[in-house]
């Protein structure tokens, strides 16, 4: 946390950031970065992701796409994200500690809402609630709507799909899955997916890749995850390494994972026609050039991905269960047509169109506010 990157000066833009608050508890050895990147539509939201190799410049990058994403999704809220430093699998009353200590680090960042990310979960929020009185992504106990346990983000990267598959003229029924990162967003797209007749022939975690051309079982592979197996020991399908889920001829093809794991160096192994982001950044815009050249649609992230985000702005609000997966199927039907739409009319890569969708958004919204772009 301590290179060059951790300036936020070096990534300053018009739009942001707003605010960065670099956090260190020594007596518990708690180190993150929170970035409040822009709230002209109003406060940002976005998940507090815990791993050991988290960084500044990861913050950064993180808190931008949930400003479009927000945006993306016509929601009023900013962008955010937080990074903490540690193992996600630490004994949960060390884990309850970092967390209420981080918590108690942003009390002041009245204009930034935590939620779940990859390594914190909804009793994770309910820790941070309990200090400062905001978060999202909160247990049903306390009147959150469980995003991770309905699947929010995978409920939308099938909707997702659903608009996509019009533009590459691709069936869904019958088509090839390919998922890198079968967590929480991997699972529950594998599912959506699969209740529209699509076929998960291989996913990765990072234990290995697990293959099988005939079709994966869904519910047989959910409940060995769920059980807390590694998919290098799932008893059934060819296994190989992390990096060769890269390799597995499909038709569409989703990380569901960490940034950059798309790059120039390995983008040219991917045999796909559809690529739907389920992370945040997966893919360098090298990466996302040469798709769109080798005439693959790309579903960025903000757009695809909204879900889970959707589902945490509703229940902040006060919205039901019901009224959120509402939304989550308006919204990403929506603007994923909306984006593919203008990127076949224009020839510009789908993300490009996104992004002027989503800069006009905040920009409109930036006008009512005293300080604006």
């Amino acid at each position: 946390m301590s290179d060059s990157t951790s300036d936020p000066f070096a990534f300053a833009d018009a739009l942001g950031p707003a605010k960065v608050l670099h956090v260190y508890v020594p007596a518990l050895g708690v180190r993150g970065v929170a970035v409040v990147d822009n709230v002209a539509c109003g406060p940002a939201i976005g998940g507090v992701r815990l791993a050991p190799d988290v960084t500044a410049l990861e913050a950064f990058r993180l808190a931008r796409a949930m400003t479009y994403k927000s945006a993306a999704a016509g929601l009023a809220h900013g962008g955010g994200k937080s990074v903490l430093v540690g193992d996600p699998h630490m004994p949960t009353p060390e884990k309850e500690r970092h967390i209420r200590a981080f918590a108690c680090a942003i009390r002041d960042l009245t204009d930034y809402i935590p939620g779940p990310d990859m390594g914190t979960d909804e009793q994770c929020m309910a820790w941070i609630h309990d200090e400062i009185g905001r978060a999202a992504g909160l247990p049903e106990e306390i009147g959150g709507i469980p995003l991770d346990r309905l699947g929010a983000t995978g409920v939308g990267l099938a909707v997702s799909a659903e608009v996509a598959s019009d533009y590459c003229e691709l069936p869904l029924r019958g088509a090839r899955v390919v998922i890198q990162g079968y967590g929480n967003v991997g699972r529950h797209a594998a599912r959506c997916l699969a209740e529209r007749g699509a076929v998960l022939v291989a996913a990765a975690d990072s234990s290995g890749t697990v293959t099988d051309a005939g079709g994966l079982d869904v519910s047989e592979l959910d409940a060995w995850k769920e059980g807390g197996e590694p998919l290098a020991r799932y008893p059934k399908g060819t296994k190989g390494s992390p990096d060769d889920v890269l390799d597995v001829d499909c038709d569409i093809w989703i990380p569901a994972a960490r940034p950059d794991v798309l790059r120039a160096d390995n983008v040219g192994r991917l045999q796909t026609r559809l690529v739907l982001q389920g992370a945040n950044i997966p893919c360098t815009s090298e990466a996302e050039a040469t798709l769109h050249e080798r005439g693959v649609v790309v579903v960025p992230d903000f757009v695809a991905n909204a879900g889970g985000l959707i589902c945490a702005a509703a229940e902040y609000h006060g919205g039901s269960e019901a009224y959120a997966f509402e939304q989550i199927d308006a919204k990403i039907r929506a603007n994923t047509d909306a984006v593919l739409r203008e990127a076949q009319r224009s020839g510009a890569q789908p993300r490009e169109a996104a992004l002027h969708l989503a800069r006009q958004r905040v920009e409109r919204a930036a006008t009512a506010r005293r300080w604006h772009v």
